[in-house]
């Protein structure tokens, strides 16, 4: 054992959540230790090449979980500093203003959060900044208010997105330049730490010119000295006093040795469902079916959104080399063409290139049999679609006496995901592209089931206002354990249908700034009114 295992803070996770939190917490004095099950991403050549991420899987965890039918599948998970944001693509989107409300969607309703957006605002701005966020207000019509305008201008379009931009404002849809965590100068490029490759989305950064939570959160905090990091260190439970009301061991293997480590507050933050995982492996005689869970709601109402990847190919070549820079919210909080529901976001994704195509070449060559999978690349423009699944209880995660995870999902609100796509498929037309050549992109060119695609997950530690039909309250503490708090994306009671990373940020500092306030240290001073007061 460590010869100092007493803190103030400890914090599991590097994500979005843990990382940033670490940040925020860092200049308070207040003894934080930082555990991380991985270790730091190997910086290599290997960052750039499709066929090591995309295929071999080189940055994916072995771990093996079960689906609802016992059958084993490797979760598209990395257990590194930074967790999942080593390997995002850096859209940094808000939730709408009625995501926080209760909305009617075609398989049921997305329940309301327990706070309100304007409760939320001031932390999305600062997480903006936090994060160098790069947009342009005023052109997606249901972006909702915002306080302080981007920090940082949008990232151009190049010429073949320029021109899908104007014709899509042309046809009367709002393209918009989508917000984007990256390192860009594109004023002084000689000056950018960003070189604006190809290999962004779904890679990790070589040149660390990403805004993810390692380079923006965990190194800064790190050169605080009352900040330690663990790595290898993977917290596999968490022991309570005797009243079953505090937390007061956090219990880890590091290195193959067992080790047991004091905080006077203890932050989870593993990503849903091993944050699910770890409360469910702490069950004791106060909590005989997982730590805080006399609600039976940990580990329940999984979400990861309904999302596919679908690229059309047309004759005119697409030349562009960064991507990601359009997003169209028109049918977001409304269908069209008879279908009143939801249907989600269209972005673009990371540009396709052949290496990413293994395992995908019959249904291209059936596609285009006279083209090479380069011809296919070269020509291809690639979109993501993105439809809101609803919290359901049976979606959710159990674990077995040695701590397996089994992933119980079965899909809902499919509907307004095929409704989106025939929209898309419906405009191509008007933007230069044959509907023919619409065909579905697996980003996970290994795994054969959805629930392997896991990088938005979110839900299973849902917070609100009543703890029986909740774990956490709204300060994202544990309802039945005084000192334990949630801060990735376990605490979402909804999904929305944008990326949720920039709210998991936004909510970390917002959490942050009331630990701080517990512990007597100063906050970031934004005021907010209504239900986060209470």
């Amino acid at each position: 054992m460590a010869q100092d295992t007493q803190y103030d803070v400890i914090i599991i996770g590097t994500g979005a959540g843990g990382g940033t939190l670490a940040y925020h917490l860092a200049p308070s004095g207040k003894r934080i230790l930082l555990l991380e099950r991985g270790d730091y991403l190997p910086r290599e050549l290997q960052n750039w090449d499709a066929d090591e991420v995309f295929v071999k899987n080189r940055y994916v965890s072995p771990d093996t979980w079960y689906d609802a039918e016992n059958r084993p599948f490797q979760p598209q998970v990395h257990y590194v500093i930074g967790g999942a944001t080593k390997m995002y693509g850096a859209a940094l989107y808000r939730l709408r203003k009625e995501d926080f409300g209760e909305l009617r969607h075609y398989d049921g309703v997305s329940p309301a959060w327990p706070i309100s957006y304007d409760d939320m605002e001031p932390y999305y701005s600062y997480a903006e900044e936090l994060y160098q966020v790069h947009g342009h207000r005023g052109e997606d019509p249901t972006d909702p208010p915002a306080s302080a305008p981007y920090p940082f201008p949008a990232v151009s379009n190049e010429p073949r997105i320029q021109q899908l931009y104007d014709s899509l404002r042309a046809a009367g849809y709002h393209a918009f330049h989508a917000p984007c965590g990256i390192m860009l100068n594109e004023q002084h490029r000689a000056a950018s730490t960003c070189i604006r490759c190809q290999t962004c989305d779904g890679y990790p950064c070589l040149v660390h010119a990403k805004s993810d939570a390692e380079v923006i959160a965990v190194r800064p905090a790190l050169e605080f000295p009352n900040v330690t990091l663990l790595t290898n260190a993977q917290a596999v439970k968490l022991n309570t006093s005797a009243s079953g009301r505090d937390v007061t061991e956090v219990v880890v293997e590091h290195d193959g040795a067992r080790e047991v480590y004091r905080g006077n507050i203890v932050v989870v933050s593993c990503g849903a469902a091993n944050s699910a995982k770890l409360l469910l492996m702490s069950a004791n005689d106060r909590h005989p079916h997982g730590l805080a869970n006399g609600s039976d709601q940990v580990g329940r109402n999984y979400m990861f959104h309904n999302s596919r990847a679908v690229l059309a190919v047309s004759t005119e070549a697409n030349d562009t080399i960064f991507q990601k820079t359009l997003g169209l919210n028109d049918f977001y909080l409304k269908g069209v063409d008879g279908f009143e529901y939801p249907m989600g976001n269209i972005q673009m994704t990371g540009k396709s290139v052949p290496g990413q195509y293994r395992g995908e070449k019959p249904r291209l060559t059936k596609l285009a049999p006279t083209w090479s999978l380069t011809d296919v690349s070269h020509h291809a423009v690639d979109f993501w679609l993105s439809t809101e699944d609803l919290p359901r209880p049976d979606n959710r995660v159990t674990v077995d006496a040695q701590g397996a995870i089994k992933l119980s999902y079965t899909p809902n609100n499919q509907e307004p995901s095929e409704q989106l796509y025939k929209k898309l498929k419906s405009m191509l037309p008007q933007l230069g592209m044959s509907p023919h050549h619409l065909i579905s992109r697996d980003l996970y060119m290994e795994t054969s089931i959805p629930v392997a695609g896991v990088a938005h997950q979110s839900g299973t530690c849902r917070f609100g206002a009543d703890p029986k039909t909740s774990v956490l309250d709204i300060n994202c503490r544990a309802h039945e354990v005084d000192n334990l708090y949630v801060v990735d994306t376990s605490f979402f009671p909804s999904i929305g249908a944008v990326n949720p990373a920039l709210t998991a940020i936004a909510n970390a500092v917002r959490v942050g700034d009331h630990i701080l306030q517990r512990l007597g240290a100063p906050t970031t001073g934004l005021t907010v009114s209504g239900s986060q007061a209470r």
